[in-house]
């Protein structure tokens, strides 16, 4: 299930409650998103998502946990390195990384004197997720970009999941350029142009992405991940989760918030699982 860090979710211990819900209620992982601004409001609640993590990791034992998705573009990658060790390591190793361009452009990054322009944002995140791949190592590791200069740096421990965290890439789709960037890592977190808020895109639209993405790919054979935002409406959530199976979904991320209704009701809908 997928959770925001804004508005009533901006409370690290509720974030915490939800996940260890979600985990006694057979959900198999619990990602966050990362906002410290929202575009149409800066004035909305938001909380760190990377302490709720830290929170939801040492109430949970089994569920997979992430970041859905942070903008590396606005991040020491180096700090982002000891981060997200210390929470592989905290959560026993089931920490996944989402990345992107991020959204709020106005909010995120220009309010703060950063460049909001995509192009500048996606050279900043390639060059961060060398950095981060190179740190992870354990080996000594130099780096010189034109945005990050890294001399002499060694970072220990390692990551508990080998060969890394696992890094799932966001793209807004028909761009080609992140899904390249995807093919790359380890798995692609997609959003479509003309699929509204509160839509899902269809099992097509879908597997039209993955052909592309996975047709990049350096070794196909390798695992690789596809994740999507959904919405389960009721009886026929089995079927309409193995139509996107047979797409090539392998995470169906339910999307929930107060667009879902109420915080009660979104914890209901945590009680009742996953769809099966």
């Amino acid at each position: 299930m997928g959770l925001p860090n804004v508005r009533e979710y901006a409370d690290p211990r509720l974030l915490a409650e939800l996940a260890a819900e979600a985990e006694a209620a057979g959900w198999d992982g619990v990602f966050v998103w990362d906002h410290i601004a929202r575009e149409e409001d800066p004035s909305v609640p938001a909380t760190d998502p990377w302490i709720a993590l830290a929170a939801m990791a040492v109430g949970t034992q089994r569920v997979r946990l992430g970041i859905m998705v942070t903008p590396l573009a606005r991040r020491r990658p180096w700090k982002v390195a000891r981060e997200t060790v210390a929470l592989d390591v905290l959560s026993g190793g089931r920490f996944t990384l989402g990345v992107g361009l991020g959204g709020g452009a106005q909010a995120e990054f220009a309010a703060f004197g950063e460049s909001s322009d995509p192009r500048v944002r996606a050279e900043l995140l390639d060059e961060a997720l060398a950095i981060l791949d190179g740190l992870w190592s354990g080996e000594p590791f130099e780096f010189e970009g034109a945005h990050h200069h890294v001399s002499g740096a060694q970072f220990t421990p390692r990551p508990v999941q080998k060969p890394r965290v696992p890094i799932w890439v966001a793209g807004r789709w028909p761009n080609r350029r992140p899904f390249r960037r995807a093919a790359r890592w380890d798995g692609v977190f997609p959003v479509f142009d003309g699929v509204a808020s509160g839509q899902m895109a269809t099992p097509e639209q879908l597997a039209e992405v993955v052909s592309y993405t996975r047709g990049h790919r350096a070794d196909d054979a390798a695992a690789f991940d596809v994740a999507l935002e959904c919405i389960s409406t009721g009886e026929e959530d089995a079927a309409l989760a193995a139509s996107y199976a047979d797409a090539g979904l392998t995470w169906w991320v339910e999307a929930l918030g107060w667009f879902r209704g109420p915080l009660e009701a979104v914890r209901e809908r945590i009680r009742r699982g996953p769809p099966r």
